[in-house]
């Protein structure tokens, strides 16, 4: 791209990050910069934006923060590979803004609506290393003698692993997220609940089960009652969180 302008003057002051960032971003989306190539200096920046260089700087911030570029010190800024991570990063960092106690029914009531439609098409598409992980999950889950934590990530994997089973790569991209802030509110219920673990393995074993048997309907509706189940030991969590808070006032 040397020697010519990929970006325009801007005609407007109000906001002049959020413009540079958007015209970078779409230079980026439209492969005039793909990824591994460097982006033009700081002073060809202000010179195409026809801005000051504390402008651009903020930009090319928010840029790095979101995954998009590389600024290496001494070699310039480079445009980054895009990735499943990359995607997904945004989205994971507000649902932690957000993550309070009242916002745990939604994040329940999010995996009803993805999860069951996903064991759907892991009973359609799985392969035999997909089996292997699942089963593995599973048995790790069931040996497991740490603590409330690691039940919690060893419970979530099960799900993720799933979700690469349905071979659509879109439903991970959805999950991955949402299954980040799982295991903070999983370990809580594991330690609330007495019987959360013995409920997930036996409920993960009929899903799989199901998936195995390429049953499609009774994978999905394995999965619709887990969830249901789940989203009742979110309630006692709750509860008892806040039987917990008032005892503590």
């Amino acid at each position: 791209m040397n020697g010519e302008n990929v970006f325009t003057l801007l005609e407007t002051r109000e906001p002049i990050g959020k413009l540079i960032v958007q015209q970078i971003e779409q230079a980026i989306l439209e492969n005039k910069y793909i990824a591994g190539s460097k982006l033009p200096s700081e002073n060809e920046l202000c010179e195409q934006f026809g801005v000051s260089r504390t402008s651009i700087r903020e930009a090319l911030g928010t840029l790095e923060a979101q995954g998009l570029i590389e600024i290496i010190k001494g070699k310039g800024m480079f445009v980054k590979n895009i990735s499943a991570e990359t995607v997904t990063s945004l989205m994971r960092k507000y649902l932690k803004l957000r993550a309070d106690r009242s916002f745990v029914m939604d994040l329940v009531h999010a995996r009803q609506i993805i999860e069951p439609a996903i064991s759907y098409y892991a009973a359609l598409n799985f392969n035999d290393a997909d089996i292997e992980r699942l089963t593995e999950d599973i048995e790790n889950l069931k040996n497991c003698s740490g603590g409330y934590e690691e039940l919690a990530n060893l419970d979530t994997m099960f799900h993720l692993d799933l979700a690469r089973a349905s071979r659509d790569r879109i439903m991970p991209l959805l999950l991955h997220p949402i299954h980040e802030l799982i295991p903070d509110i999983k370990s809580t219920i594991y330690a609330t609940v007495d019987d959360a673990k013995g409920s997930a393995v036996i409920w993960h074993q009929k899903i799989l089960d199901a998936v195995k048997s390429r049953d499609a309907e009774k994978a999905k509706k394995a999965m619709e009652e887990h969830l249901k189940i789940a989203e009742e030991h979110a309630e006692k969590m709750l509860e008892a969180e806040k039987l917990k808070e008032a005892s503590n006032a």
